[in-house]
């Protein structure tokens, strides 16, 4: 009972944990969140520590490395070594579909397709010589993205739906965000091979979880452990229920199961990210406008507020054209008939 509650508590943290920061960096509330954290934490960690923390975050998410790349292949590569060493073989033994138990590594070998070309396409970067086809693409909103605004890092002017991202030293045509996994931008010239990775991982997460899960109910049904019964710690007689196979399983195929409890959480990390990047692709918009979108009157005003004279600007989102046409420009993006792709 005990490792099971635990690991519910684990699971079910991890994924309040993520709706909440989904959740407030909508509302505005993160910064305050963060701000009341680092200084709780500024009382507790001695100040040396606390540079040398702050150095080692602003490598990780404020420069171009490969760690997070390493990283994910690192973790992909123990999870199908486990997958291959143990769930593999013994499914086998217990007769599974052959084409059933190969789908996941035809999963990861387009996923890894994918990856590369997330990692080493070019997003669209925005140069001098592009500039001026860029600007026609899409029309300004006036909102989140006004007219005759320039770039002084890129000496360029910045066309609609465009950003400069800090971490690349570029401006990147309909940028979406900096992904650290694959240590780049998402824009428009990559964001379909970023979907299509995306889509593979959580597929290949979820098979493995739907393989790894048949293959202990499977095994459980052969042994006939269901049918067995135990004395609990009052020295009572029970019948074996789910929480005590689970902890049985646990104890006498510990790695499988902590694969399983992985992969099933992984799997609804990333199914509920699919689902919102999905939203943003059939609705036409980027991570970064449906983030600006409410942010866009503090733009026009230096204290946060509007005048009593002034009537605030509301974001509206210019650029949806229905469905098809919307999940059309993500895979054949408006600047392939026009700009030429220039590094």
């Amino acid at each position: 009972m005990d490792f099971l509650v635990l690991f519910l508590f684990y699971v079910a943290f991890v994924l309040i944990g993520v709706v909440t920061i989904c959740v407030c960096s909508k509302a505005h509330y993160l910064k305050v969140l963060v701000g009341v954290a680092a200084q709780i934490i500024s009382h507790i960690i001695p100040e040396c520590l606390q540079r040398a923390m702050l150095k080692l975050l602003h490598y990780l998410f404020h420069t171009r490395n490969h760690t997070f790349v390493i990283l994910h292949l690192l973790l992909q590569g123990m999870v199908y070594a486990e997958y291959t060493w143990e769930i593999f073989g013994y499914c086998q033994e217990l007769g599974f579909s052959l084409c059933y138990l190969l789908l996941p590594y035809l999963l990861l070998g387009i996923n890894l397709v994918f990856f590369m070309l997330s990692c080493v396409s070019n997003p669209g970067t925005i140069t001098k010589a592009n500039e001026f086809l860029f600007l026609q693409v899409y029309e300004f909103d006036d909102v989140v993205f006004p007219k005759n605004t320039k770039c002084f890092t890129c000496n360029v002017r910045r066309p609609a739906r465009s950003k400069h991202c800090r971490v690349c030293n570029r401006c990147v045509h309909r940028f979406d965000h900096h992904c650290v996994w694959v240590n780049n931008c998402i824009g428009a010239w990559n964001a379909r091979y970023f979907l299509i990775y995306l889509l593979t991982l959580t597929a290949s997460a979820a098979t493995m979880a739907t393989v790894s899960t048949v293959f202990l109910v499977q095994l459980v049904a052969l042994s006939d452990l269901y049918l067995e019964t135990y004395v609990d710690d009052l020295g009572h007689l029970q019948v074996v229920d789910i929480v005590f196979l689970i902890q049985y399983l646990f104890l006498t195929l510990p790695r499988i199961v902590f694969m399983l409890g992985f992969v099933v959480m992984l799997s609804f990390l990333l199914g509920g990210y699919l689902c919102f990047t999905l939203y943003l692709a059939a609705t036409n918009q980027t991570t970064n406008e449906w983030y600006r979108g409410d942010r866009a009157w503090c733009r026009h005003c230096p204290h946060g507020a509007w005048p009593p004279s002034a009537a605030p600007q509301v974001y509206r989102n210019i650029h949806s054209h229905g469905l098809w046409s919307n999940l059309g420009e993500l895979f054949l993006p408006a600047t392939a008939h026009g700009a030429k792709k220039m590094n």
